[in-house]
């Protein structure tokens, strides 16, 4: 059996949506190995896309800072990782960080994209084309691995996730056993990592108010969002911000009807347990590229339809006045509530 590593560190959705990516790999006669960091470790362990999963502790080394303990971490990670004698390596990532472990990895084949960022393209010994394209979605652009090496089975999606456990299942059953069971479960995690990203919260308030006596809302995120999810719930609904862990919130989704989210690792990661719905808001991003994607009745990618939409690589907002910042307050709440309506008649 050939061996693939797939080189991934972070964040938590882009992980997820490399899942298809390891799946073709493994159809194709591949053991997969994987270098991920602590946000993505919990949807790799016990995936069936993935025989090894190396965790790269990055928050770690950068809480810690420089130390001899980190150091001999370091290279036992790297000494592991070279006595696998990969036969194909691949970065998808295309960062400092990612290439690093694309040079020392001692695969025999070094696969990175022809473009990327902080000298990231010296990784590898062989050049993938990159698309830059936001109408082609990320999936598929990591996909161009698979096309590069001839395999099978690209234009098939297929997302993983590792099954709950049973003390996971116990777990979401304590914090779920005060919930209206008759009614539709409405999942809301409407925070994520990047000002631009979040939609205005009065906005969220009105889709909660609008909805709330149609279905049974839960909030979940982490623990900083709380002062969010209090202004957005009046502090009415269950609140399990900062609660959960990933495989936690895994079968929390599973049990859900719907899901709404901006875009974020919690808007995937409820994609890729395939069976709630998703409404996904984008406000700065690509929703071509970042969006939900599959059955048009069940996965919604929606924006503002504005002009200066998206704005992908830039953490500030580049207009001035008036016109700065305009896309966090779109799609207008009427928008999402007709569709969670839709949802919730049908369910």
């Amino acid at each position: 059996m050939k061996k693939a590593l797939l080189i991934r560190l972070s964040s938590l959705g882009d992980v997820i949506f490399n899942i298809p990516l390891a799946n073709v790999l493994k159809k194709n006669g591949f053991e997969v190995t994987w270098l991920v960091s602590e946000k993505g470790i919990d949807v790799l362990n016990g995936n069936p896309a993935v025989d090894n999963a190396i965790l790269i502790p990055l928050q770690k080394w950068k809480r810690e800072g420089f130390s001899i303990k980190n150091l001999i971490e370091f290279f036992k990670i790297i000494k592991k990782v070279r006595s696998e004698n990969f036969d194909v390596a691949m970065d998808t990532q295309m960062m400092f960080k990612s290439m690093i472990w694309l040079r020392l990895c001692k695969a025999k084949r070094k696969l990175c994209f022809d473009s990327g960022i902080e000298f990231s393209t010296y990784g590898g010994n062989e050049k993938v084309q990159r698309i830059h394209d936001f109408n082609t979605h990320a999936v598929f652009q990591h996909m161009q691995y698979a096309k590069y090496l001839n395999l099978t089975g690209i234009d098939g999606v297929e997302f993983t996730l590792p099954p709950s456990s049973d003390e996971t299942k116990n777990k979401v059953d304590k914090l779920l056993q005060n919930i209206d069971k008759s009614k539709p479960l409405v999942i809301i995690a409407p925070a994520t990592t990047r000002k631009l990203k979040h939609w205005n919260k009065d906005n969220w308030r009105e889709v909660v108010k609008a909805i709330q006596g149609k279905c049974c809302i839960i909030f979940t995120g982490g623990a900083c969002d709380n002062e969010l999810i209090s202004y957005i719930s009046e502090n009415k609904f269950l609140n399990l911000a900062g609660k959960t862990n990933i495989k936690e919130l895994i079968e929390i989704f599973s049990r859900a009807k719907l899901v709404i989210a901006p875009d974020s690792g919690s808007a995937h990661l409820a994609r890729a347990t395939n069976i709630p719905a998703v409404i996904s808001i984008f406000c700065a991003t690509p929703k071509k590229m970042y969006g939900p994607f599959g059955d048009d009745n069940k996965y919604f990618a929606i924006d503002g339809n504005l002009k200066c939409q998206p704005c992908h690589y830039t953490r500030k907002c580049p207009l001035l006045g008036v016109d700065a910042e305009q896309c966090i307050n779109y799609p207008k709440s009427e928008e999402i509530i007709n569709i969670v309506n839709n949802l919730l008649q049908n369910s």
